[in-house]
């Protein structure tokens, strides 16, 4: 392994042998000392006492709490975000203040803003600048804590609109916010199509944050064939130093899925 950047485990794809609660200190076990998540919650304001619970479960484990997605809608049942969905702009609001006073209380410098599927009863210049109000509201909350509202392309989702790193950044300079990035999850670049390499060459100062998985399978590295060390040692030499989310669906158990990384790189 070439680069030198560091970890975190997204223990919503990862440790989901283990209820929620118990994952970030499986991770913090396994040898990892941060942890991301998509929304952990079934709403978009949960009760006060599940929030509680899930700082306590950060804050017992030992680990940082680097990334949490707002509330994204029922992601399972096919959606992928609020923030361009005329209908639920109101929830997604509410949930801005939520999520970032999560992340007050656990010092997290991103979240990830999944935009939304294009929907049948509203034009798609209409949830573009739906889009744009709601990502700058994010990113001024965001800003009070020094956080980054992130914008992420994602693959199998066909009627979510933003499927290449330049279709993320011409969301992001619509909404000409300093503490707005891009999300490069280079497995879902990979699957779009995307150069995953010149993007890195042409746009690593707009990156804010990182995730892997490897293709085909959405597998751990070195389950597919994507050149994912080459690519984040190309990110490194960039001057890309955040966090590199490990995003990935085990094709063993978690435990076992961990073996491509030596413990004391974790």
């Amino acid at each position: 392994m070439g680069h030198h950047l560091r970890h975190t485990v997204n223990c919503s794809l990862l440790f989901t042998e283990l209820p929620l609660l118990e994952r970030p200190a499986a991770a913090k076990r396994a040898g990892f000392g941060a942890v991301e998540f998509w929304w952990p919650f079934v709403e978009a304001v949960p009760p006060d006492r599940q929030v509680d619970a899930f700082v306590s479960a950060i804050s017992d484990a030992g680990v940082q709490l680097t990334g949490l997605n707002f509330f994204a809608g029922d992601m399972p049942g096919g959606d992928r975000g609020l923030v361009s969905w005329p209908k639920r702009a109101g929830e997604f609001r509410d949930n801005v203040d939520v999520t970032v006073g999560i992340g007050e209380r656990l010092g997290t410098g991103g979240f990830n803003a999944l935009y939304g599927n294009r929907v049948d009863d509203a034009a798609a210049a209409e949830q573009d600048e739906l889009a744009v109000e709601n990502l700058a509201l994010a990113a001024r909350a965001a800003a009070r804590i020094g956080a980054t509202v992130l914008v992420e392309p994602v693959s199998g989702a066909d009627r979510y609109p933003l499927k290449t790193a330049a279709d993320a950044l011409a969301v992001i300079d619509r909404v000409d916010v300093p503490n707005v990035g891009l999300l490069a999850d280079l497995y879902h670049l990979a699957i779009n199509g995307d150069d995953v390499e010149r993007v890195i060459a042409e746009h690593t100062a707009r990156i804010a944050h990182v995730q892997i998985a490897d293709a085909p399978g959405r597998g751990e590295p070195g389950s597919g064939s994507l050149p994912l060390d080459q690519q984040l040692t190309l990110l490194e030499t960039n001057g890309y130093s955040g966090w590199v989310g490990l995003e990935y669906k085990p094709s063993t158990s978690t435990d076992e899925c961990f073996g491509w990384l030596p413990f004391e790189r974790r």
